[in-house]
């Protein structure tokens, strides 16, 4: 006669089925949970740029102000749920994720403590610092950690494209300086000023308030143009690679249980993240 589970037991039971919901994404309650919480996501950002539009504020502030405080404790609920599943609770919260998790709520908190008319723009900025919920989004899209990585795979590549792209608007920018500087009533009145224009160009942004009259001045802007074009095709394919090559791996949904990271091997014995050993 098999022995009935002891109290302990059955906590570990309940914690391992609601750990499946909120760090899984394959179980059916796991994807309806994802499913829920980017809607909630998604409600409380557009809430928060309706309270930006005055018009909207003055007829319903109330209404929005509730709402918000609803999206609070559902997001502190969260966030307090995952702190208490992992294993690590301050790993999780110095993560990427847990931040961002904190981030989410703690502005309608900080709100409370900020008191006296002289702080409002203050509590403009707390909640504007509300959108970072935005972020939230990546978590639980499937794929994103995919494109995360990738990023952060070509970090380097794509610092070493930044500084040479500086260094490249810099050069052009004191050159189309030097050729436009001596013409009365020119725009180009600085360097600094020259290399902004340089990067609207190479960017091919071209907003219009800076044109160059002399004809070194336009052979060196054209030459910065064609330029934009090639130098805008380096970062997307060197990303590009990286989520191939990531996409190529064959990974399992397995959430870390310390960290909450997903996208290991299926060999995996350690977290890629934190290092927890599994099992």
């Amino acid at each position: 006669m098999e022995e009935e589970p002891g109290p302990e037991q059955k906590r570990e039971g309940f914690r391992e089925k609601l750990w499946e919901i909120v760090f899984e994404a394959e179980t059916p309650l796991g994807k309806a949970f994802d499913v829920v919480l980017l809607w909630t996501i998604a409600l409380s950002v557009i809430a928060v740029m309706l309270e930006s539009v005055d018009s909207v504020e003055a007829r319903w502030g109330a209404q929005l102000h509730l709402a918000e405080w609803l999206f609070t404790v559902i997001f502190t609920v969260e966030y307090v749920l995952r702190l208490w599943l992992v294993r690590r609770p301050l790993r999780y919260a110095l993560s990427f994720f847990g931040i961002v998790d904190l981030l989410s709520c703690l502005p309608s908190y900080l709100e409370l403590f900020v008191p006296g008319m002289q702080t409002l723009m203050v509590i403009r900025i707390l909640r504007l610092l509300r959108m970072f919920r935005v972020l939230k989004m990546i978590q639980h899209v499937r794929g994103a950690d995919h494109i995360m990585r990738a990023l952060l795979a070509s970090r380097a590549k794509i610092f070493v494209f930044f500084l040479a792209v500086s260094i490249f608007a810099v050069l052009m920018g004191t050159l189309i300086y030097l050729a436009e500087s001596g013409v009365a009533g020119t725009k180009f009145v600085n360097i600094p000023v020259s290399v902004y224009y340089t990067i609207i160009t190479i960017t091919t942004i071209g907003f219009g308030d800076m044109t160059p009259t002399t004809p070194l001045g336009m052979f060196l802007t054209s030459v910065a143009g064609l330029c934009g074009y090639a130098i805008l095709a380096v970062p997307t394919g060197i990303v590009s690679a990286e989520m191939v090559q990531a996409a190529r791996a064959d990974e399992t949904t397995d959430a870390c249980p310390s960290c909450g990271a997903h996208g290991h091997l299926p060999d995996a014995k350690y977290c890629r993240r934190c290092g927890e050993k599994f099992g």
